[in-house]
């Protein structure tokens, strides 16, 4: 059987090296030299970032469970860290448009190196206090970062096209290569060289320090709205007139919702879909072969976005129903193959369909990312842009935490069931963007915003 993992990994690489290859000039934006050089500092700064992400995450619940803690104390650390980036990432988000996205983004990096030591503890306070921590990061990460480079891109002048290269190029890396790479370097210091559980974070800190110091040396601040009269409070309610005025910001929400619960639910999914019968599976390798998926569709999304059709609003409406059933593979397995009674052993049949559905999922996820990015960069205001981005992950973050509170509730089919539900709902969302999308942009932030209408004499 572990001629059918290699088999798997081995085909989607030469898919993804032939994709690359056999670019052509339709394939490809033609920039200039200096956003080229802008771009690379970028994605080698976002590379690093994610390093420091990806390299934490295979030991977190390993090295929770080295210190003696159970299932239960473990998932409420889970929660934490979800709970946090609810709580406090929006704050953080506002404070971004306010006070620089290049100060959030090297916040960013403090915090996460502040998680990463508090490993060192057994202590289940100082593990909690590292989880908060990094519950606010993640949100920093997954706004502050992208909120930065849009405005920078357009403040230089580049044009808007040029971003859908950034975004693509940032997930194929980002995502897909550096994940792998950050999976094989992980297993180095834990299993070839024996340095512990601990030995990933520290490597982590390490590459979030040298991000940092290429920020602090090349990075110059822009900010959303760094009027003077406007407190978090006055953020929050221009960020909410925003989605509530403006369909496509609210759709576009909704989606991006959907999407990321039913994709972080896989996350916890995947592992017990393949190993029912506690069958002995490769998860390293998975994982590697999910991220080259990934890459997959990222490398299709960076062929689709430099040309002028498809548009995004309509591709993303056939990749979010192939995502919705896939997840529908372990139902139908589920009644169409007997399921082995046999305990231990290798994949069974009905795992090896399943798993060529997940990676069909994995790549639709290669897709989504720079798409989302893309048209995030087109309908959210500039203003607010952390502020509304945090705000679409309150939904995504009380989702995550139910589900985790519930993961031994309910059986595995019907948790497959209802993100394959989501994502189909997300795809008839998508189709109404698609329907509005040309509508004219919502007015300004200053004229959305009550507080900020002139007085009358």
């Amino acid at each position: 059987m572990e001629l059918f993992y290699f088999t798997v990994f081995g085909a989607l690489a030469a898919v993804v090296a032939a994709l690359e290859l056999s670019k052509n000039s339709k394939d490809r934006i033609s920039t200039s030299p200096a956003f080229n050089s802008f771009k690379n500092n970028y994605l080698v700064v976002y590379s690093l970032m994610m390093a420091g992400d990806w390299l934490q995450g295979p030991y977190v619940y390993y090295l929770y469970s080295t210190y003696g803690f159970g299932k239960g104390d473990i998932g409420q650390l889970f929660i934490a860290g979800f709970g946090s980036s609810m709580l406090f990432g929006t704050i953080v988000g506002s404070l971004a448009d306010k006070q620089g996205r290049r100060r959030a983004c090297v916040t960013y990096c403090i915090t996460y190196i502040l998680s990463c030591i508090t490993k060192h503890s057994p202590e289940y306070r100082v593990l909690m206090v590292g989880r908060v921590l990094g519950g606010i990061a993640t949100s920093l990460l997954f706004s502050a970062f992208e909120s930065w480079l849009v405005a920078e891109h357009n403040k230089r002048g580049f044009e808007q096209q040029w971003l859908s290269l950034t975004f693509s190029k940032a997930i194929f890396l980002g995502n897909g290569l550096v994940a792998i790479l950050s999976g094989l370097f992980g297993n180095l210091l834990v299993d070839s060289l024996s340095l512990g559980p601990v030995a990933p974070f520290d490597a982590a800190a390490c590459f979030l320090a040298i991000g940092m110091a290429i920020i602090l040396s090349s990075w110059t601040e822009n900010f959303g709205d760094p009027s003077e009269n406007k407190d978090l409070l006055t953020q929050f309610r221009g960020a909410a007139i925003a989605i509530a005025s403006d369909e496509k910001i609210a759709l576009l929400g909704a989606i991006q919702s959907l999407f990321e619960g039913s994709m972080y639910t896989f996350v916890f999914l995947w592992t017990p879909a393949l190993s029912p019968n506690d069958e002995e599976i490769p998860h390293g390798f998975i994982f590697a072969t999910f991220m080259l998926a990934s890459m997959l569709g990222s490398s299709l999304a960076s062929r689709l976005m430099a040309r002028s059709t498809p548009r995004v609003e309509s591709y993303m409406q056939i990749v979010f129903v192939i995502s919705s059933a896939s997840l529908l593979l372990p139902i139908i397995t589920n009644f169409l193959v007997a399921p082995s009674k046999e305990r231990g052993g290798s994949i069974s049949f009905a795992g090896c369909l399943q798993l060529l559905g997940f990676c069909t999922f994995e790549a639709c996820v290669g897709i989504f990312w720079p798409s989302i990015m893309k048209m995030r960069s087109q309908y959210i205001p500039e203003e607010a842009r952390s502020t509304i981005m945090n705000f679409f992950r309150i939904p995504l973050n009380i989702f995550v935490c139910v589900v985790l509170y519930n993961v031994d509730a309910f059986p595995i089919t019907i948790m497959f069931g209802m993100c394959s539900i989501f994502l189909f709902v997300a795809s008839i969302l998508q189709r109404r963007l698609m329907a509005i999308s040309d509508k004219p942009k919502m007015e300004s932030w200053t004229a959305m915003d009550p507080e900020s209408e002139p007085l009358n004499d």
